[in-house]
């Protein structure tokens, strides 16, 4: 796998009618390429994927590489915590052309062991193989910690398991990666508040929520760290980590949603059990998007 660099976990915008609003999300898409993102993800955990049905999960992949038109690659959330099912929906991803990896997050709520977690990415590898795998390490959502040795053994057992976003928080299991993981192997942060310490450790990029707002920003950021460009690094993540942080103020996607909005790039509709953000947690992103220049018409809306 030869992606590195910042990409964007994109929201999926919704309609008043809770339809896809194909639109906003193809101008959305188009939008981050021209600010200079390096690829998109779609139908992450800040896609609401858990909301979509299959055929709108499929939809929306769709709808975002014939956006990117081959500008960047494109990567596809695909998460279950039957296996079983993973396998039959991951089948459908082979048929997508243009396609770039599959990003796949631990089994949820059955709390696997090391073992389980081994066995299941290892029968999605095989079911898409080749196809490249992103391993997804997000405890906090999912209850479960896939430790580095065992994404290691993952990683020697198939050789399209080529990629982690590692959303842990925590640095020791980022230097056990960097340490653990063969030559080749992508390491990506999955918080913007700890892209920084991870690439000075030895990881290859950001798996972005931020990104979805700040785009040229988040990817500059990125990109000087990448470079050891540590002052331009750390004056982009100081102008913007207050925003970091109010993009979890309330459940992801909701404060993402509700900024896109105000910069009138996409409606601020979630899926239940998501719901929008409080006219309290509004009224401070409004006040925070505004100080930091966010606000202006976005003369590329066309949703």
């Amino acid at each position: 796998m030869d992606t590195t660099g910042c990409g964007t976990a994109i929201i999926t915008p919704f309609l008043p009618d809770l339809a896809i609003d194909e639109t906003a999300l193809a101008a959305l898409v188009d939008w981050q390429i021209e600010q200079g993102i390096d690829f998109i993800v779609a139908c992450g955990s800040t896609g609401e994927a858990a909301t979509l049905e299959e055929v709108e999960w499929l939809r929306v992949i769709e709808i975002v590489i014939e956006a990117t038109q081959g500008r960047v690659p494109v990567w596809a959330g695909c998460t279950h915590n039957a296996t079983r099912a993973l396998l039959r929906q991951a089948a459908k991803l082979k048929n997508i052309k243009g396609l770039s990896a599959v990003l796949s997050a631990n089994p949820y709520y059955n709390k696997p062991t090391q073992e389980g977690q081994y066995q299941h990415f290892l029968a999605l590898a095989r079911e898409v193989a080749p196809l490249p795998v992103a391993l997804y390490n997000v405890p906090g959502r999912t209850a479960a910690n896939l430790e580095p040795v065992t994404a290691a053994r993952l990683a020697a057992a198939a050789s399209n398991i080529q990629a982690i976003k590692e959303a842990s928080g925590k640095l020791a299991q980022f230097e056990e990666l960097v340490k653990v993981m063969p030559r080749g192997f992508k390491i990506f942060s999955g918080d913007d508040g700890m892209a920084l310490p991870a690439i000075e450790i030895g990881a290859h990029g950001l798996i972005s929520v931020a990104s979805n707002e700040i785009p040229a920003e988040t990817a500059r950021m990125v990109r000087a760290a990448l470079k050891g460009d540590w002052t331009q690094a750390r004056e982009i993540e100081g102008r913007y980590a207050e925003l970091f942080e109010a993009n979890f103020w309330e459940s992801n996607p909701a404060p993402v949603k509700a900024v896109l909005s105000l910069m009138g790039r996409s409606n601020d509709v979630l899926r239940l059990p998501l719901v929008p953000a409080t006219a309290a947690t509004r009224a401070r992103l409004e006040k925070l998007a505004g100080e930091l220049g966010l606000l202006k018409p976005a003369a590329a809306m066309k949703a």
